[in-house]
């Protein structure tokens, strides 16, 4: 019996928290009823999946909200909400009991391809501008700090076509009117645009300076990714206002632009960072040669010179295995993964995977666990989902601990890994 077989049975069996069971715990204050209330909970989980393997985690699958459109990326707000963007260029807010509600306000993005709404991250003081790092929100729900932004990555129209591109805007979630975007600013855009309509990127992540990193595709012209004056094929670092930090590693170099961080990154479709300041990537090859980096300032990546991807179209090698001057990866996947979604475990929920990578997959459908070895190494530990939600966009380890996911489908939805002894 396939793993997908056994999931259709296990599906026989699975649990929904229903309004009687809500009812009944708003009325008897039982520790159950203060787990299904309490603060940053999801209220109405469905159990998809009760029992799955894991090492040395077994693991239940929930999803917490459906319908949402071609979800890319997840952001979680301070109040136990979600955000979730939609690539068509929708922003969808996500309560405690799976209702969605989508903002006005949001702009154009170019939907097209693999274009849209892409990347969403909090500024890392959004909510802590008391002082005692509480929540410091008005009564309509917007940020009332200095901080109180959220950052977007999109495709965007402009001259010679569109490009990859950042805008930061405060959120009115609460209050008279509909949930909305307000204040939105253009924070920043890539240097030159192009017709084609995939290879983006757009991931973002803060460092723990305060800067941020937006990944950028190569836009479909591997050469670009070896242009250090062309920030297609790179990521970047910028202040939280869009300029170049005066310690980026290329500021003095006349031919490379100011902003770049790395150089010869094809497609990076995950990118995180963990509380050390490390940051890790995972990228798409062109056929197989997908990879996991370690990125560091002022490093190449080698595309297209180095990579152990092959042509489409005649399935030979593209580039040298390695050359002097570039990094190699830390870890190649087999076969055609299509990596995307990368998340850094630490939280108590899961001890046995702290350290670790959790990579999710587009075309292999899969979530894989990598260990991280003492020279910086990663090697594939496991494969915790294979097929059990289809396509993996994002992956992100929630303010709780536990482990969420999208799932990129028109009818996609959010979902969740809770440990087997976690309660409910």
């Amino acid at each position: 019996m396939t793993r997908l077989n056994r999931l259709a049975n296990m599906r026989l069996t699975s649990t929904l928290l229903t309004t009687t069971l809500l009812t009944t715990s708003l009325l008897i204050p039982t520790p159950l009823a203060m787990t299904l209330l309490a603060p940053g909970t999801v209220q109405a989980a469905e159990t998809i999946a009760e029992r799955l393997p894991g090492s040395p985690h077994g693991f239940r699958l929930e999803r917490l909200a459906t319908d949402l459109n071609r979800p890319w990326s997840l952001a979680f707000l301070p109040d136990g909400r979600f955000l979730v963007s939609e690539r068509p260029g929708r922003l969808a807010l996500i309560d405690t009991e799976g209702s969605v509600t989508r903002l006005a306000g949001v702009p154009r993005v170019v939907a097209k391809s693999q274009g849209g709404l892409l990347d969403l991250a909090l500024h890392p003081g959004f909510g802590h501008e008391d002082g005692t790092g509480g929540n410091a929100q008005g009564d309509d729900g917007i940020g009332v700090g200095e901080h109180d932004w959220l950052y977007f990555s999109y495709a965007k129209a402009g001259p010679g076509g569109h490009g990859t591109a950042v805008a930061r805007a405060r959120l009115v979630l609460d209050g008279p009117g509909r949930p909305r975007l307000e204040d939105v600013e253009p924070v920043f855009a890539q240097n030159r645009f192009s017709s084609t309509s995939h290879h983006y990127s757009g991931r973002l992540a803060w460092l723990p300076d305060t800067t941020l990193l937006l990944a950028i595709g190569d836009r479909g012209h591997a050469d670009r990714a070896q242009d250090g004056a062309d920030h297609a094929g790179s990521v970047v670092r910028l202040t939280a206002t869009g300029e170049a930090p005066d310690d980026n590693p290329f500021v003095d170099n006349e031919a490379v632009a100011p902003e770049v961080y790395t150089l010869g990154n094809r497609n990076i479709q995950g990118m995180t960072v963990t509380d050390e300041g490390r940051v890790w990537s995972s990228e798409h090859g062109p056929r197989t040669g997908d990879e996991i980096n370690r990125l560091e300032a002022g490093v190449n990546y080698g595309w297209p010179e180095v990579t152990l991807g092959r042509d489409y179209a005649t399935n030979l090698p593209i580039g040298r295995d390695q050359a002097p001057g570039m990094r190699d990866p830390a870890y190649v996947f087999e076969g055609r993964y299509a990596p995307s979604g990368l998340a850094w475990v630490d939280g108590p929920p899961f001890p046995g995977w702290q350290g670790n990578l959790l990579a999710g997959g587009l075309r292999s459908e899969a979530l894989t666990r990598l260990a991280i070895d003492a020279g910086g190494e990663a090697r594939r530990a496991e494969v915790l989902l294979d097929g059990e939600i289809g396509r993996i966009r994002d992956v992100r380890q929630g303010p709780d601990g536990l482990i969420y996911l999208l799932n990129d489908r028109p009818d996609g939805g959010l979902y969740r890994l809770v440990p087997i002894d976690h309660p409910r």
